[in-house]
């Protein structure tokens, strides 16, 4: 028999996990729960400290008790701040456990504590200068700083707020001591996809380079999506438990290692046979230049991320941007790609600088026009473009995005960001913007792009909308169909028209 021992999240306990367990149960499984000192567990005594160390005893208490009653085959599930202390005991008891499944929980390491994986960054340093003590429950409206809402009712969140406990400071403070035999142990990741990433988000990270990820290509680790909040236990119970089923039976999907034999997603070949143009490279921009003395209207394209700096070939390189790059340059307007330093979810400032310091020096070049610039966007480089639709210059003649992030995503814990196009687009005024849209977009990424098109549409912004038919995320390399072909093809057009008009 499979036992499951579920360990809720910072500021919940064993009541969350209800309608989740009773299906589980009536799928034939045994269900246990590590009720947490302080979180549903026995209270803290009389100046007792509380902290991780506690919550990973607690688990190991409750995998022993399993191991002594019935010998089940335990799967051990942590949603949120759980999978901290089910990290810890199944390092202690990995010989026990059959498999770990985190629920939309990220990769604890050894030596960080749990505080490192709050989305929000003004939320950790707020808890980190506490001294001691507990952390206040979330109020009714600040989950969505913990976490999206995302699917859950309104008699839901009432509930997780009523029921909230305070968190112990120390659970978040203290490290986490792992020795490395949890890694034996296989691995589910169960991704909500209101969230954070999916899995062919997730695919496309590790096929880039990014060493953190790089474990997540082992055949020992499997995924699944929900297309829900941080929460899913209280939003879709039973599609849940049908999913902690599968998982316990080894199923989901795998991530592809890098293979040496075939180029990874964003390495393969443009859609478009664009001739070969001769570039010119100046620091960290290069310049595909047309036929012609000039001066020559330009567009600046300007990648996505977070992308690791060790990643080789760096992003102008990538097929995507030269083929952009020189698709615009056989048609009369200077072709410009560039590295900026958007390598973690906290190099936004830093990467919008890198774009406008390199936005000026294109600008200053005899050979461009300097009163017909556009900028065109790329995935997770679309924040960014928030700065540019904030009273957007004369000489910006036009803005595009190609299946842009609109929006911070829940996960990131960046909410109050200036990075935040759809709340800029309000100030875009008569900025004429090319938007490209996936058909077959992550839900996370298409939710921003919807509450952007929603936020244009309210205050009249000039927005130009191209589909493309089943175009994934990264189209151009992905999709070589017709269908992608004549999107381009449309939103070339469309920019140079802005340019040239």
């Amino acid at each position: 028999m499979t036992v499951f021992i579920l360990v809720a999240g910072a500021f919940t306990g064993p009541h969350v996990w209800r309608d989740t367990a009773a299906r589980l149960a009536e799928e034939g499984a045994e269900v246990r729960f590590a009720a947490l000192t302080g979180l549903g567990g026995r209270p803290g005594g009389p100046g007792e400290t509380i902290d991780l160390e506690t919550h990973v005893e607690d688990v190991v208490a409750v995998i022993d008790a399993v191991t002594a009653d019935s010998g089940g085959e335990i799967v051990l599930v942590g949603h949120d701040y759980g999978i901290h202390p089910v990290l810890g005991a199944a390092d202690r008891r990995a010989r026990s456990i059959a498999r770990i499944v985190h629920l939309d929980a990220g990769m604890p390491r050894d030596g960080v504590p749990a505080l490192a994986a709050v989305p929000d960054p003004r939320l950790r340093v707020e808890v980190a200068e506490r001294a001691a003590g507990e952390l206040p429950p979330p109020a009714r409206d600040a989950w969505p700083r913990w976490g999206s809402t995302a699917g859950l009712s309104e008699a839901a969140l009432d509930g997780l707020t009523a029921l909230a406990a305070p968190q112990p400071l120390g659970t978040l403070l203290q490290p986490l001591r792992l020795t490395g035999a949890v890694a034996a142990v296989p691995v589910t990741g169960v991704l909500c996809t209101g969230n954070g990433p999916g899995v062919e988000m997730l695919q496309m990270m590790v096929e880039v380079g990014d060493p953190a990820l790089r474990a997540l290509a082992d055949a020992r680790v499997a995924f699944f999506e929900l297309p829900t909040g941080h929460w899913p236990m209280l939003s879709c119970p039973a599609a849940l438990a049908e999913t902690l089923i599968e998982a316990a039976s080894g199923g989901g999907r795998r991530l592809t290692a890098a293979d040496a034999s075939r180029p990874p997603a964003h390495l393969r070949p443009f859609l478009l046979d664009v001739p070969e143009r001769a570039r010119e490279r100046a620091g960290n921009t290069d310049l595909y230049l047309p036929d012609g003395p000039g001066p020559h209207p330009a567009v600046v394209f300007v990648h996505g991320g977070p992308v690791p700096a060790g990643a080789r070939p760096t992003p102008r390189d990538w097929p995507t941007l030269t083929g952009y790059a020189r698709h615009v340059a056989g048609q009369g307007a200077v072709g410009v790609t560039l590295d900026h330093r958007l390598h973690a979810l906290t190099d936004y400032e830093f990467a919008a600088g890198d774009v406008a310091d390199a936005v000026e020096r294109v600008r200053a070049d005899p050979r461009v026009d300097a009163d017909r610039v556009a900028l065109w966007f790329f995935s997770g480089g679309g924040p960014i473009a928030a700065d540019w639709l904030t009273g957007p210059p004369a000489w910006l003649r036009c803005l595009a995005a190609n299946y842009p992030v609109l929006a911070p995503l829940p996960a990131w814990g960046l909410a109050d960001t200036r990075f935040h196009p759809v709340r800029a687009v309000s100030r875009a005024g008569r900025l004429p913007i090319v938007l490209v849209r996936a058909e077959r977009e992550s839900a996370e990424i298409a939710a921003t792009v919807e509450e952007f098109l929603t936020e244009a549409a309210r205050h009249r912004a000039d927005v130009e909308v191209i589909d493309v038919p089943d175009g994934r995320h990264g189209f151009e390399t992905l999709d070589p169909t017709d269908g992608a072909r004549e999107a381009v093809h449309r939103a070339v057009g469309a920019v140079l028209a802005r340019l040239k008009g």
